[in-house]
Order: structure tokens, then sequence, then C-alpha cells
């Protein structure tokens, strides 16, 4: 299969130049213990990168991003700042916080543009490692893994490396240009990236583990949850959609209406996709505002898209003549106490059914379980994924898991991701090298 690049797409945002990034720097109090620093999952000494870039030196403040993270710039642009590190950030008790993504994003793009590699690779090992999966879990748990000298190959079973990263995320948020690099970088610190190359069977697995010194499990999450909705089969998965926008957009098919399922991140990406390209767009979310999954900036930034919401509706099907969509109906709902989610519960109305006009519905209602789409790989699974113990080994002897594939509980994330990938890889070297003990995890 020939992967043809796509145009580029315009990125959100503009980039700070020189004078602007070390004006802001200089706002910094450059803070002991510093709270942002605490928040960030990646642990990345902020105050120190962001001291380099008011005294000039961008390469200095790069190497501490990249040095924590090595998938810096995806996270300048994708992670939650205003709930992690500017949310931490002492100003905002007198004035805006420092803008920590932005200023990350100055200095990974100014590295980037050097031409000088991320990675170095420490001395060899002699020691093998197989991952199972290219997304951030995978690129950060390959990028430590070169560090401490191991040979390592991935398996990615899609025709192009980076996960959600490449595939997953709204591209005007960050182009697929930022995470193919990132993919590159890794390719060129010595790891062989292996596309359209799936783990399916347990099997399988064995053999990988026998032919490697170690295995990581990086695989993610499953396919787009099923709804049940009447003739679903008529209704377009939200993650192949804005693969659509990110890969190829030109062939993205345009819609009068559009009705997105779901209020989380990945609806908002949809949605914004959607309108962008000339949609009138409604998320339809069956709880209610507060209960809504994405995080409150994105669900201000959907407004201000001109997105709008219908809360406490419930979709049951998917409306349409001679298989041409015409709408999705719905039920109203009430909520009722907490339940097991943490969320309210809801309950729907009898006789309350409505249809909202559209000539497109996608679902983007989550992701399935891992285990939903890797086949059973023989292996002990906790709510659907992969169980692992406090130092990511599976209950697979040589087979360790990370990212989203383990993350039973909390909020799957880019920048969570990255970190498991890290830890992940260090427990690995450990087990490779004789260490006992978690020293650095």
């Amino acid at each position: 299969m020939t992967v043809r690049n796509p145009p580029e797409l315009p990125e959100l945002g503009s980039a700070m130049t020189t004078p602007q990034a070390v004006i802001e720097a200089q706002r910094c109090l450059y803070c002991y213990a510093a709270p942002c620093q605490q928040a960030c999952p990646t642990h990345i000494e902020i105050p120190t990168f962001i001291r380099r870039i008011s005294n000039h030196d961008d390469r200095g403040a790069a190497q501490t991003i990249l040095d924590a993270n090595v998938l810096g710039a995806s996270c300048a642009r994708v992670c939650p700042v205003e709930e992690l590190c500017e949310g931490a950030c002492v100003l905002n008790d007198t004035e805006d916080p420092i803008q920590i993504g932005r200023l990350q994003r100055y200095a990974t793009d100014t590295f980037s543009a050097s031409g000088l590699p991320i990675i170095e690779p420490g001395p060899d090992t002699g020691r093998k490692v197989l991952i199972v999966g290219s997304g951030p879990a995978g690129l950060s748990a390959a990028a430590e893994l070169r560090r401490e000298g191991h040979r390592v190959v991935i398996w990615e079973s899609r025709q192009r490396a980076g996960g959600l990263s490449t595939y997953g995320i709204l591209p005007i948020r960050e182009p697929l240009q930022i995470a193919q690099h990132e993919v590159d970088e890794v390719a060129r610190s010595g790891v062989e990236i292996l596309t359209g190359h799936p783990l399916s069977s347990h099997a399988e697995l064995i053999d990988a583990s026998a032919e490697f010194d170690a295995v990581l499990l990086a695989t993610g999450l499953g396919a787009t949850t099923p709804l049940g909705l009447d003739h679903e089969e008529l209704a377009l998965d939200g993650l192949d959609y804005i693969a659509t926008a990110k890969l190829d957009p030109d062939s993205l098919p345009r819609f009068g209406r559009v009705a997105v399922i779901g209020a989380g991140n990945t609806a908002i990406d949809a949605a914004t996709i959607a309108q962008r390209f000339g949609s009138r767009t409604v998320i339809v979310y069956r709880r209610g505002e507060q209960q809504a999954p994405c995080y409150p900036a994105e669900r201000q930034f959907a407004l201000a898209e001109g997105i709008t919401f219908s809360y406490l509706s419930q979709p049951v099907g998917v409306v349409a003549d001679q298989g041409v969509v015409t709408g999705v109906r719905c039920l109203r709902t009430a909520l009722g106490p907490t339940d097991l989610s943490g969320r309210a519960s809801f309950a729907t109305v009898p006789g309350s059914d409505f249809v909202i006009g559209c000539d497109a519905v996608i679902k983007a209602n989550g992701q399935g379980r891992p285990q939903d789409s890797m086949g059973d790989l023989e292996m002990a699974t906790s709510r659907g994924f992969i169980a692992v113990d406090a130092d990511y080994a599976t209950s697979i002897p040589g087979v360790w898991a990370a990212g989203d594939a383990v993350r039973s509980v909390g909020q799957a994330s880019t920048v969570m991701a990255v970190q498991d990938g890290t830890l992940a890889a260090r427990c690995i070297d450990r087990a490779l090298m004789g260490v006992t003990g978690r020293k650095g995890a």
C-alpha cells in the first residue's frame, strides 16, 4: 500500500518568535519545588527550560525538555496544560499563568529545525527488545531503551507509525508533520520500525518472547465501542473520520449537518473537523455539561468554533431514507445518583423521543478495551485491560505492557502514555541488566 503525504493543514495558534519567547520566559518566577513541574506527568524541569530560554539558550531548553519527554513537541500541542502545568502556575493567583505549552513548542520546534538528533544511543548492550505499538508509549519506551544501549524493534499494525498522534488527534492541533518527525527521530536513533506488522495471537507473542530478550506491549486502546443503535452501520467512525482529515483531507466527505455522538476530546476533535469543513455540527451527549468527559477548555473551544451541544440526549438510532441519513433519534434523559464511573447516573424518559436532523452521524463515544482488538493473548487482564505489576510486567514472563493498554482507571492522554513508556523501559532495562529495585522509576 502506497502512503502519500497529505497537503499541510494550518496549525492552531501562532508560534512564538524569539523575542516573544524571551519576554514570556522572563515573567517566570523560577519557583523552587515548582508546582508546574510537579503537575507535569513527565516531570520536565519546567523552570530550568524556561530560564534557559530567557538566557537565549534555546538548545539547552530543548534538551531539558527532550531528556524528560522525547515527545515534547507533541505534548506542547496536545497536553491539557490548563489542567496540568499552567493550571498549577503560582501566577494564576495574580495574573495570567506562564504560557508553558507555547514556550515548550518554541523550544522543541527550534531544536527540530537545527537538524540535531534528539536521542543519543548508549553503548551497545547486546540485548534486543521488541515493542508492539508505535504510539506515544511505544516511542518513548524505544527512545529510553536506545539511550541505555539496547537494540529495539517496533511492530506497528498500521501503515504509518505514531499511533494516536498520527491518526487520532485533530490535525490543526497536531499536524501530521510533527508526529512523523518524532517517529523519524526514533528511527534515526537506530530503532527498526516495521509497519503493517500486527501481533494477533498468543503463539506469536510466545515466539517473539523467545526471539527477543524482552517484549513491551504498547498497543493502545481498541476500536470505537459499538452503541447498539438502530441502523448503526450508517454512522461514521469518529477515529476513522479524524484519520481521513489528517492523512487525506481531500477525500473527506462534506455534509450540511452533522451530529457527533459523545462528549470526550475525540468527539470535540471530530466535531471541529466537521464544523471547519462547512457543516453545522451538534454534539449529542446522554449526560449533562458537568459530566462531559472532555476538558473544560476543549468545551469552550468547541463553543467558540460554533459547535452546539445537545445534553441529556440518549441516541437510540440513526434515521435514514433509503440508506441516506436524515437524522439521529434520541430519548431525553434524567440524571440520578452517582454511579460506578463517578458521574451522575441517568435514565431515559419514556415517551420523550425526538429527532435531531442531520446528514451524517459520527460515533465518537470512546474506544474499546485493548483485548477487544488484540485477540486472545492468554494473559491476565483487569477490566479488559492488560494487567501489570508495579514494574509494568505482565503475567507472561519476559513481557511488559504500558500506556493506554494498561490504563484500567484514570483518563488516557498522550503525556501519561509517554511517561508510562519511559518508566516501563527503565524497568525492562533493570531486568535485562540484572539491577534490582525501582531507582529512577
